[in-house]
């Protein structure tokens, strides 16, 4: 085996090599297997500017809601990069920042917001792609200096790509109602009923609660029966009085003091037993 040509292309090494017809198997084989494995090992692109996470956007689809992902780009060089986002859908993403400077040894997150969509694609499969272009720039330049002419591909100058792709999952599925058991743990009171009994401590609460109203209403009424059978004698008595004292006038002066003194001693009494109960 023996190395044909090398050659440079977009800041990659490429060799072209001249090998037997025995040994071009066995080559082609191992490289393939070697190159599938890296790229298995990872989620995230490994350029010499940018580190891009993740490699695929991942969408939750929902029906008629904003939905966003979010990546995450790393610089490792000592070296200011600016970078640009580009996507084959632009109505349909919005990209904030779409353009934007990476410190030396910094991240920079970037957030991508899929618009609310009226209709699913068919079997869920999405054909939207992202391109994100990076490119080291002098340490003077600002964000707001940033051009898309920076991007362009000019000799001496290197611009690196990461592509990104779109994937669509499905919603979250809310979680399912977590249901209680009935033996479990202590049984709070309720009332049961059972054959058109009443059964457990709130209806014996119930019942005494019941029983002392009964008994609260039946000595308001007996009280008020009293008060009104002692009005009732009072004015009997003031009648009988007032009597006594027009006969008195006429007749019996002396003694009708001494009647007037025994019917207001009586009412006292009265009264003061009504007071009393």
């Amino acid at each position: 085996m023996t190395i044909k040509t090398i050659f440079r292309l977009s800041d990659h090494i490429y060799i072209s090599l001249h090998l037997s017809p025995k040994s071009q198997t066995f080559f082609y084989d191992s490289f393939s297997f070697t190159f599938s494995k890296s790229n298995a090992k990872t989620n995230m692109s490994t350029g010499e500017l940018l580190n891009v996470e993740p490699l695929e956007l991942k969408f939750p689809f929902e029906l008629k809601k904003q939905i966003s992902c979010s990546l995450q780009l790393s610089n490792k060089t000592e070296n200011h990069v600016a970078f640009k986002v580009k996507t084959t859908n632009p109505k349909k993403y919005c990209v904030r920042p779409n353009t934007g400077l990476v410190l030396p040894r910094s991240t920079c997150d970037v957030t991508v917001t899929m618009q609310a969509q009226k209709e699913a694609p068919p079997d869920m499969q999405c054909k939207d792609k992202f391109l994100l272009q990076s490119v080291a720039v002098s340490q003077g330049i600002a964000p707001k200096d940033i051009t898309p002419e920076m991007f362009s591909k000019q000799p001496g100058r290197v611009v690196e790509e990461c592509k990104l792709r779109v994937i669509y999952l499905p919603p979250p599925q809310p979680p399912s109602p977590v249901l209680e058991d009935p033996n479990e743990g202590v049984a709070s009171p309720k009332v049961s009923f059972n054959s058109g009994n009443l059964n457990g401590p709130e209806v014996t609460r119930q019942m005494n609660s019941d029983d002392k109203s009964s008994e609260v209403r039946s000595l308001i009424a007996k009280l008020t029966d009293e008060k009104n059978a002692a009005i009732q004698q009072s004015n009997k008595i003031r009648q009988e009085i007032e009597l006594l004292m027009r006969g008195g006038n006429k007749s019996q002066g002396g003694s009708v003091s001494i009647i007037i003194v025994i019917a207001i001693c009586l009412i006292g009494l009265v009264l003061g037993y009504i007071m009393k109960n």
